[in-house]
């Protein structure tokens, strides 16, 4: 059985999401942030050095990094929820699959970071939201032509995109004003694997 060492309000809610949609057995070992500083606890080290969550062990191996695990349940799947048949989509999926975490997640990440400094980190912050502006603008962009990232029907590419839009619904401003983008989330947060995922995980501030 798959075991997930899944981290509160973290990347890793994604993974509990996608293993409901797949259908495949998982257990959970949950972990809670240090409350002082945010951070993972010391505990996740001993599973990967990295001490990171996502991590999940399968098979007698350990695996890090959210999108190399989307990528591994792909597999296992036999590759449902992964690159369509159309050769366009696929090339969506793919893109939609990296751009979740290489261009999305980081100014969102500075943000937050930035945001705990005293002072200036407000000013700072200010800074750092026309750049998040423009990825919600293309993210809207796209979604006002098709329903899910990569065409017609949902692939690991919206799981993927699951988290940095929550983050920006929480705190990269995101609103109403890009209704497509709010609809997309809407629909996720509907899905029963999403609410059987979210209940069995615990508390997540983005959902």
């Amino acid at each position: 059985m798959i075991i997930v060492h899944h981290l509160e309000n973290s990347r890793s809610q994604r993974i509990l999401w996608m293993l409901e949609e797949l259908g495949l057995p998982y257990a959970i070992k949950r972990y809670e942030r240090n409350k002082a500083t945010m951070l993972a606890p010391p505990e996740l080290k001993k599973v990967h050095p990295l001490g990171k969550s996502p991590v999940i062990e399968d098979d007698g191996q350990v695996f890090a990094e959210t999108g190399a695990i989307v990528e591994y349940l792909v597999d296992k799947a036999d590759g449902k929820l992964g690159a369509p048949a159309n050769r366009a989509d696929a090339l969506r999926y793919r893109f939609w699959l990296h751009y979740a975490e290489g261009s999305m997640m980081p100014p969102l990440l500075l943000k937050l970071v930035l945001a705990r400094i005293p002072i200036l980190g407000k000013a700072a912050t200010k800074k750092i939201q026309p750049m998040i502006d423009v990825h919600l603008d293309y993210v809207e962009s796209e979604l006002l032509q098709r329903p899910w990232f990569a065409g017609a029907e949902m692939t690991a590419a919206d799981i993927m995109m699951s988290f940095p839009l929550e983050a920006a619904r929480s705190r990269g401003g995101l609103n109403e004003s890009r209704p497509a983008t709010i609809a997309w989330l809407a629909k996720v947060h509907a899905r029963p694997a999403y609410q059987a995922g979210l209940k069995k995980g615990g508390p997540y501030a983005y959902a």
